[in-house]
């Protein structure tokens, strides 16, 4: 990340930016994303921690076997789907298509 940024990029990757660090790693890698879309940085990155992607994100794509099935804010996709969180919501679009969705 550091060796990215101090080429002052337009735009950032992450994918599954805190997963398995602890948690005041994490909390530094979040806290650096929030300062970088302060400062008019895009950031696109892809995670399983969906209650990360409620915190961090402007926008939402919720994909499931290789599919869009709802793209948005999260009041929007909230909204779509009826639901109060995004794990909730994508469990409803997973299952809208028959499929057998279950969490353990």
């Amino acid at each position: 990340i550091s060796r990215a940024v101090l080429q002052q990029p337009e735009l950032m990757v992450f994918d599954e930016p805190t997963a398995g660090l602890d948690p005041i790693s994490a909390r530094h890698i979040t806290e650096f994303i929030r300062e970088s879309r302060r400062s008019g940085m895009t950031l696109l990155f892809s995670t399983h921690y969906l209650r990360e992607a409620e915190k961090l994100c402007d926008r939402i794509a919720i994909m499931h076997d290789g599919e869009i099935r709802a793209t948005g804010t999260l009041t929007e996709i909230l909204k779509q789907t009826g639901q109060e969180d995004l794990e909730k919501a994508f469990f409803s679009l997973a299952d809208s298509n028959g499929d057998i969705v279950s969490a353990v």
